[in-house]
């Protein structure tokens, strides 16, 4: 039996090493997050002291959350997936002319963002996976597919006026215990809003699919070792097929909630978004070589990679450089994080 991997008494494939790693990674990456944000509780105070500062963490990255849950999903498999930031875009531009010049509603605006992240999912995880083209080139190409296609249903922003539309938008769901109050001494309740219940229930399945589903086990095998896990019986192409049509389909979905968010469609929509993701997929303790990571761990390196973005600009230093410099830092710091573990992974 291959080392790591092994089976049960009921015959289901079981990866031990891959899941200790990822706990560890997570612990570190919940510990980091924690430290951060009480940090900035403490010596920076303002906004931060505020629960309404954090849920609008929330608020602004529900997109990001679901994005960057997807990206996980392919770099666990040992792939990785550059359109995303594009797809979003597209989604954004589509749904917007789709509501303000074709008469579109909710239920357009839910079937058009799901039905090009299938697309692009379908496209791209048949040339990975039955062709084997290097993901990294197939997802570039569908990036440059993507913007091109964007500026084609419309060159200029389009703001939504769709009234059904905005009152979804609107929509602001309290959250008891957690308001405060202003400078005037009135108090102001906690929200967040309708995109942020949609992103944590991403979470929370794609949790439970990736630790308890043959399916999610099945990811961790192909990109732990994928011989491997093609000589336990696993079909490694289909997997991987899957693995990039739902992030794709996570894509679409992000779409939809970064244009619940700001309800408009523009070129710029999403830009750097792909970035992003990885970013806080490496942050919240997924590897890039695969076989090792937790969604809820990237849900905290999304909170992580934020905060400390607000902790640089509550410092002063808003030029856009000092955030990146920061973000680069941090990064840094969790390859370093990575590259023992998986020194600590090769010495068992």
């Amino acid at each position: 039996m291959p080392k790591g991997i092994a089976v049960d008494n009921r015959g289901r494939l079981k990866d031990r090493a891959a899941m200790t790693d990822t706990n560890l990674l997570l612990t570190i990456t919940v510990v980091v997050f924690f430290l951060l944000y009480l940090s900035a509780v403490f010596f920076l105070g303002g906004g931060f002291t505020k629960p309404q500062n954090f849920l609008n963490i929330l608020n602004n990255n529900a997109s990001l959350i679901v994005l960057s849950c997807g990206m996980s999903i392919v770099m666990i498999t040992g792939g990785i997936d550059i359109s995303v930031g594009a797809v979003t875009c597209l989604v954004c531009m589509t749904c917007a002319v789709n509501l303000e010049q074709q008469g579109g509603s909710i239920l357009t605006v839910i079937l058009i963002g799901l039905g090009i992240g299938l697309a692009f999912g379908a496209v791209q995880g048949f040339l990975v996976a039955y062709l084997g083209i290097q993901p990294f080139i197939v997802s570039l190409a569908g990036m440059f597919f993507a913007k091109g296609m964007t500026t084609i249903v419309s060159k200029e922003p389009v703001r939504v006026t769709n009234e059904g539309f905005l009152a979804v938008k609107e929509t602001r769901i309290i959250v008891p215990g957690l308001g405060s109050n202003n400078k005037l001494g009135v108090y102001i309740p906690a929200y967040v809003e309708v995109g942020v219940i949609i992103a944590l229930a991403v979470v929370v399945l794609l949790f439970c699919m990736l630790r308890w589903s043959k399916l999610g086990r099945s990811f961790y095998a192909v990109g732990g070792n994928s011989q491997s896990a093609n000589m336990l019986g696993i079909n490694v192409c289909r997997t991987k097929f899957l693995a990039h049509v739902l992030c794709s389909l996570l894509a679409g979905l992000g779409g939809i909630l970064y244009f619940l968010h700001v309800g408009s469609g523009d070129v710029a929509n999403g830009a750097g978004d792909e970035m992003n993701a990885i970013a806080s997929s490496i942050i919240g303790g997924t590897l890039l070589t695969g076989g090792v990571g937790n969604v809820l761990g990237t849900f905290f390196g999304v909170l992580s990679l934020n905060t400390i973005k607000r902790i640089v600009s509550s410092l002063g230093f808003d030029e856009a450089w000092w955030s990146n410099i920061t973000v680069a830092a941090m990064l840094c710091l969790f390859l370093v994080i990575q590259s023992i573990v998986l020194l600590r992974k090769n010495k068992k």
